[in-house]
């Protein structure tokens, strides 16, 4: 179970960081932030959400869970955006789970109290609205780089968007759980790792990766990269003004 803590200064989710004071000061009162624990399911597929997140570090993956139990991430999130976009949009449930792949921690709000503060007129409405489209384009890219393109390709997608969302070039991650997200067999991570290890891309040691090439694991990724990343550079454009 998370931990609850006071709410603190400063915010560091970027979609609250880029409201006015006042607003934000209406919304505190009604926020608290929570560890956000490896692993921890934060809603589970067509179960009702209770809360609505929004990460001040580490990275929430968005996953669906087939009926054989195999998972495969569509979507992840970190401080740029939000967790339970579906209640939003007007509804109670989502067909993927939310868990989390980096520990962190977030901001959380009942859903009852969010969809009474964040009325179409408010400030943080525009917001979701410019979000909600920079993370409809991280799904379809999702699904389409899952059809066409290698497990080495998307596993450099997958470090790349990570460390985006870290703001660090290491962070811990398990080739088991790397293997879930991408939905492939464990020994196809290790051999794609050991390879960009090799070339001097990343060093993986005793659950930690490392991002040694930033530039270099861009070149081998796949074009999904580049186009997410420039969505999600234009949303904290629009944040930041």
């Amino acid at each position: 179970m998370s931990l609850v803590y006071p709410p603190r200064s400063p915010v560091e989710n970027r979609l609250l960081s880029a409201l006015t004071s006042e607003f934000k000061a209406h919304l505190l009162p009604n926020l608290e932030r929570v560890e956000l624990p490896f692993k921890e399911v934060l809603y589970q597929a067509t179960n009702p959400i209770d809360y609505v997140y929004f990460p001040n570090h580490g990275v929430v993956s968005l996953v669906t869970i087939l009926e054989d139990s195999t998972a495969a991430e569509v979507a992840v999130v970190g401080n740029e955006g939000m967790v339970g976009l579906p209640i939003f949009l007007g509804v109670e449930t989502s067909l993927h789970e939310a868990i989390v792949q980096v520990p962190g921690e977030a901001m959380r709000m009942k859903t009852d109290v969010f969809k009474n503060l964040v009325k179409p007129d408010s400030p943080l409405h525009a917001l979701l609205l410019r979000y909600t489209n920079t993370l409809m384009l991280q799904l379809s890219q999702s699904t389409a780089c899952i059809s066409h393109h290698s497990v080495e390709e998307r596993c450099c997608r997958w470090l790349l968007m990570t460390c985006d969302r870290v703001h660090s070039d290491q962070f811990p991650i398990t080739h088991d759980f790397l293997a879930k997200m991408l939905a492939v067999r464990r020994a196809s991570v290790t051999v794609v790792a050991g390879m960009l290890q090799k070339a001097g891309l990343i060093r993986y040691s005793r659950g930690q990766m490392t991002i040694l090439d930033h530039q270099g694991l861009e070149a081998v990724s796949c074009e999904c990269y580049r186009r997410v990343k420039e969505e999600e550079d234009r949303l904290e454009a629009d944040c930041s003004q």
